[in-house]
């Protein structure tokens, strides 16, 4: 099973890309476990994870093909 993970604004100075693919993860708990190991400042940055376009709060499953984005915080006016 193969994800796409979009970062944006300051994630992607923290991971250095705005996209990556990633291979057998089951759900959002070890897609964190994973990018935490990978690039450790991340756990010390809020962030909201967006699966296809919807935001998630709980942990669910990822399947196939399923398109991730990690949002930083954001505000508007």
């Amino acid at each position: 099973m193969s994800i796409s993970i979009l970062f944006f604004g300051q994630l992607t100075d923290i991971t250095g890309c705005s996209q990556l693919k990633m291979d057998h993860v089951e759900d959002t708990d070890q897609l964190n476990a994973v990018l935490t190991d990978q690039y450790p400042l991340l756990a010390q940055t809020k962030y909201v994870i967006a699966i296809n376009k919807k935001i998630i709060r709980t942990k669910v499953a990822l399947s196939h093909e399923v398109e991730v984005a990690l949002l930083p915080p954001f505000s508007g006016g």
